[in-house]
C-alpha cells in the first residue's frame, strides 16, 4: 500500500507543481522519476515520451501510466495516473470558475509570460540532457537532422514523426549492420586468399 501512496504523492507533485504541460513535466520527470526513485532509466523516459506521442492522451499523462505500470502492474498504472490529474484537475476547476474575473488584469498577463520563459528553459534544458543519451551514433544523428528539418518546413503531425523514426532507426540500424558484416566477411576473404597464395 505504501508504494501506491507513493506512486499516487510523486506523481501529484508532478502534475500541481508544473506548469506549461507534457514538455514541461519533463525535466521534473526526470530528475524525480530517473535521478532521485529510479523507477526508469533516461533511455526508457525518452521511450516512454516517445511511445506517449503516438498515444492518444496527455503526454505527460501517458508516461506516468507507463512508470505506473512497470512499477506495478494494472494497478500501479491507474494509481500513477490519478495522481498525475488530480492536482489538475482540482486547480482547473477552481480557475475556470473565476477565470473572467483576473484573466484581463495586466500582472496576471505578465506573470504567465514569465511563466512561459520559464517553461521554455526547462524543456530546453531537459532536451539537452535526454539528447546526450539519445545522439550516441552516426545513425541517431541523421535521424535527428532529418526530423529537425521536417518539423521546421512542415506541418506534419507528431506521432508520424515519431514511427517515421523508428522506422528509420530500424532500416538505417539494419543497413549498418549489413555492411559491417560485408566488409568483416570481405576482410577474411581476403584474408584466406592470401594464405592460399602462399
Amino acid at each position: 500500500m505504501r508504494e501506491y501512496w507513493d506512486l499516487f504523492i510523486t506523481f501529484a507533485r508532478i502534475g500541481g507543481f508544473t506548469f506549461g504541460g507534457g514538455y514541461a513535466m519533463l525535466p521534473i520527470l526526470q530528475r524525480d522519476v530517473v535521478e532521485t526513485k529510479h523507477w526508469a532509466t533516461e533511455e526508457e523516459l525518452m521511450d516512454y515520451y516517445a511511445i506517449g506521442q503516438c498515444t492518444p492522451g496527455i503526454i505527460a499523462v501517458n508516461t506516468a501510466t507507463f512508470i505506473g505500470s512497470k512499477r506495478k502492474g494494472f494497478l500501479g498504472g491507474v494509481v500513477a495516473t490519478l495522481g498525475m490529474v488530480f492536482p489538475s484537475l482540482v486547480i482547473i476547476s477552481i480557475i475556470a470558475a473565476f477565470i473572467n474575473n483576473f484573466s484581463d488584469i495586466p500582472w496576471v498577463q505578465h506573470a504567465l509570460a514569465g511563466i512561459r520563459v520559464c517553461v521554455c528553459v526547462l524543456v530546453f534544458d531537459a532536451v539537452l540532457k535526454l539528447a546526450k543519451k539519445s545522439l550516441i551514433d552516426a545513425a541517431t544523428y541523421i535521424i535527428f537532422g532529418a526530423i529537425i528539418l521536417v518539423s521546421l518546413f512542415t506541418n506534419v503531425q507528431t506521432f508520424i514523426w515519431v514511427i517515421a523514426a523508428g522506422v528509420a532507426g530500424v532500416v538505417i540500424k539494419s543497413l549498418m549492420e549489413k555492411t559491417r558484416k560485408d566488409g568483416s566477411a570481405s576482410g577474411e576473404g581476403a584474408g584466406k586468399g592470401q594464405g592460399e597464395d602462399k
